[in-house]
């Protein structure tokens, strides 16, 4: 990770000062800063945060998620292009399952997404998804600051749709996006309940040639299935419309929805409580983190660990007893 910040580390003043001017290397390179476990990187991140923390919050953000082979990324590079033709600037935070050798990312975000990640008014970040629940990069939030910091007014966060990867990126955006397959069946592809609960939108993606009627028929079965689920927003009904990421149809009326749904949240206020519930969530999300981190690495704990994780795989040892041996302790 230090290889990857550079023998000489920019300044933090450096390092604002270039990423309120939009500069992509700086950013990314910021982003690595923030992402490091290492010690010696801790204070500066926070420091740089805490700089760019006034200059964030004015970006649109949207996450979206779907089943592996839905089209993502297709789907995020087209909705990205028409909006960069649009005048917008758009960041995207593709979270990656991590190599379990080197905890870095491999599927390679920016390979399946290249127009997007190399036009001067975008910014592509692959990043692994490391240890954290659910497939969520551990930074995610931070590297959306300072995105956001950076000038960008739509940051799109892409999960790898896996199990609960959906509830933790819907608790770092504004407006949850779902894509679908054209041929949902009657399990509706097996989607939980809990995802339906989160969506704002649900795309059934991949609409295009002998797929068209199939996706309609989709769009149907899963407006119907909404319609027994209260939406997470009272003001809010979320539509089911579809579109190609392939060829690029149907995403006027995608983006229509977001800005419609932005603008009923600032109406009444609720998306400035959102966003503060979301950062104080954000708070104990990450204590959670550092006090297992700091248990991992506890010197003492660490000689007792292989023994106890021993007794819970043969058995002696119920796993309650086994975490609050560990809490215990500590603790002392």
């Amino acid at each position: 990770m230090s290889s990857a910040l550079g023998p000489q580390e920019p300044s933090v003043d450096q390092l604002v000062e270039a990423i309120l001017a939009g500069d992509r290397a700086t950013i990314g390179r910021s982003i690595t800063l923030v992402e490091s476990r290492a010690a010696r990187h801790r204070e500066r991140a926070v420091e740089l945060l805490t700089r760019l923390l006034p200059h964030s919050g004015g970006a649109v953000r949207l996450g979206i998620t779907g089943v592996p082979g839905v089209g993502k990324s297709t789907f995020i590079e087209s909705l990205g292009m028409q909006l960069i033709g649009a005048g917008r600037r758009v960041a995207v935070l593709a979270i990656d399952p991590s190599s379990q050798r080197s905890g870095g990312s491999i599927m390679g975000d920016k390979t399946r997404m290249e127009r997007l990640a190399n036009h001067p008014s975008a910014f592509v970040r692959p990043s692994p998804s490391g240890e954290v629940l659910g497939g969520v990069a551990g930074r995610t939030a931070e590297a959306l600051t300072i995105c956001e910091a950076a000038g960008f007014d739509v940051v799109i966060v892409e999960t790898v749709g896996v199990g609960q990867s959906e509830t933790l990126v819907a608790g770092l955006v504004d407006f949850f996006l779902v894509l679908m397959l054209p041929n949902a069946g009657d399990e509706l592809q097996g989607i939980k309940r809990g995802v339906m609960e989160l969506a704002d939108l649900i795309v059934v993606n991949k609409a295009d040639g002998e797929n068209r009627k199939a996706a309609d028929r989709a769009r149907r079965q899963y407006a119907s299935a909404l319609k027994l689920i209260p939406p997470r927003f009272p003001s809010w009904r979320p539509p089911v419309l579809c579109a190609s990421g392939l060829e690029g149809s149907g995403l006027g009326p995608i983006w229509e929805a977001v800005v419609r749904h932005r603008a009923l949240l600032e109406e009444g206020g609720a998306l400035a409580r959102l966003r503060a519930e979301q950062a104080v969530d954000r708070v104990w999300r990450l204590v959670e983190s550092e006090l297992v981190a700091i248990l991992r690495h506890d010197p003492e704990l660490q000689a007792r660990i292989p023994k106890i994780e021993a007794g819970v795989r043969a058995a002696d040892i119920p796993p309650l007893a086994a975490a609050l041996a560990l809490v215990d302790r500590f603790r002392r």
